[in-house]
């Protein structure tokens, strides 16, 4: 069993920073994006594509979009991906709600967060990344 998820089947993985190399070695990747502000580590993917967003801090709108907006152009470009902070939860959660509802796979934040939930159970969105979320996607 794997400890990543597939948010989009055959196209785009999440999970936490542990999984990243592992992903690497299962599927065809052409980026990593490490969305964690406190990532010293190596690059062990050669793909990696670092996209800080920092942890408990209010207004983070400008790097939430910027990340979001390089996965979906990543997507759009046909590439394989996986996405992670340090956990899988936070972050990467944010990160999936706002691809989902930029490829149109949800109607609605709550719908999107509900859909990330229900494929990767770690995801736990704190309420500044809510809040971000609700600043970006008016609904």
């Amino acid at each position: 069993m794997t400890s990543y998820q597939e948010l989009i089947p055959n196209r785009v993985y999440i999970g936490g920073a542990a999984s990243a190399e592992e992903a690497t070695k299962t599927h065809d990747l052409g980026k990593v994006f490490d969305l964690r502000a406190e990532s010293l580590d190596e690059d062990k993917t050669g793909k990696r594509v670092h996209l800080p967003i920092i942890d408990d801090k209010e207004k983070q709108d400008k790097s939430v979009k910027t990340a979001i907006d390089a996965v979906k152009n990543a997507y759009d470009n046909d590439e394989t991906i996986f996405f992670h902070c340090s956990g899988g939860k936070n972050r990467t959660g944010t990160v999936a709600i706002g691809l989902l509802l930029e490829l149109g796979l949800a109607e609605s934040i709550k719908e999107a967060e509900e859909k990330a939930v229900s494929i990767r159970s770690e995801i736990s969105v704190k309420p500044e990344m809510k809040e971000t979320l609700g600043r970006l996607y008016k609904m």
